[in-house]
């Protein structure tokens, strides 16, 4: 039987500017792009209403500017079931904005990200001391490294104290200190950040390396790392620990629209899953089709699927592990 999880985010909010074209500009060059639009994001924030939208209660910790960026990105929260009441405002600095070329051909689409993190770099240890007290309440915290790196390492040394499992999603990369890994339960790398960050390639344009991704996981369990999930883009995912390596197929949908949220959405798919009560395996495909969802829809908030969602998704495919039926625990009242 699953249960509704209690999970805390401490992390981002960006305003997306994503300009679509054909080809994104070489140096000193300018194209015509198809369009332009704005959509509600941030690695953190994406995370916690990924999980929102699946049945957990999620609680955001964050900061935005005194601006109708900063407004629209904790109202879209809310409006998700997020609550954003701790997340404060910095009247000097602005809102986070990732400035998204987004290359689009028939079938797929391809993009390129610029953040300015603005008010999320304004955000300090004392200002979320709080949290010392308060953090041994949740199921599970997830982390990521758009926030200054000594409010992220302070977050998972506190929820490492108080037993409370920790998902660190290292992007962009960045260099982890030992004290950082040793608090972490999960990494969740994809596969350019964790080539980066281990020094070891992972050949992936014609299908993952097995020898490269065995290099990867010792890398990252010798420093440890309790459990390694890795996404691979088309070539699926996998997560590695102590007891072997399990990998999942990614699920394919007929048109990809926007990549940007994808590693977001499949990250807090798996967060809510495995604190609501599924094994590692079920979690790792119940993230999956949540991410299949994702990239077939333009945005990075907006292309958030539901739960209902996932479960059609999960029936249409004629998904064979756990009953999606399962899934109705999640759906609150």
């Amino acid at each position: 039987m699953l249960r509704r999880p209690n999970i805390l985010v401490v992390g981002s909010f960006m305003m997306d500017l994503i300009a679509a074209t054909r080809r994104a500009p070489r140096e000193g060059e300018t194209v015509v792009g198809l369009r332009f639009t704005t959509a509600p994001g941030g690695k953190g924030a994406n995370q916690a209403v990924q999980c929102a939208r699946l049945g957990a209660q999620v609680t955001m910790v964050g900061r935005v500017g005194d601006d109708a960026f900063g407004r629209l990105l904790t109202g879209t929260a809310a409006q998700a079931g997020v609550d954003v009441s701790h997340v404060s405002v910095d009247p000097e600095e602005s809102s986070g904005v990732g400035h998204i070329t987004l290359e689009v051909t028939e079938h797929d689409a391809r993009n390129r990200i610029t953040v300015c993190p603005g008010a999320n770099h304004t955000l300090t240890v004392e200002e979320i001391a709080w949290l010392r007290e308060e953090i041994g309440r949740y199921d599970m915290l997830l982390l990521q490294l758009e926030l200054p790196m000594a409010v992220t390492e302070a977050a998972a040394r506190w929820a490492h104290e108080a037993g409370v499992p920790v998902m660190l999603n290292p992007a962009p990369a960045a260099p982890l200190s030992e004290e950082l890994l040793a608090c972490v339960t999960y990494l969740s790398p994809n596969e350019h950040e964790a080539a980066a960050l281990s020094g070891h390639p992972i050949g992936t344009e014609h299908g993952a390396d097995e020898a490269d991704l065995a290099a990867v996981t010792a890398y990252f369990l010798s420093r440890g790392v309790q459990n390694l999930l890795v996404t691979l883009g088309e070539n699926g995912s996998l997560i590695a620990n102590a007891s072997g390596t399990l990998r999942q197929e990614r699920v394919a949908m007929p048109h990809v629209a926007d990549t940007t949220a994808a590693g977001d959405s499949f990250v807090a798919a798996f967060c809510t899953g495995v604190t609501a009560g599924l094994t590692q395996k079920d979690a790792l495909a119940f993230a999956s089709f949540a991410a299949g969802i994702t990239v077939s829809r333009m945005g990075a908030m907006p292309s958030i699927p539901t739960v209902e969602e996932v479960q059609a998704l999960m029936r249409e495919r004629g998904f064979r592990g756990f009953d999606p039926a399962m899934l109705d625990a999640l759906k609150g009242e």
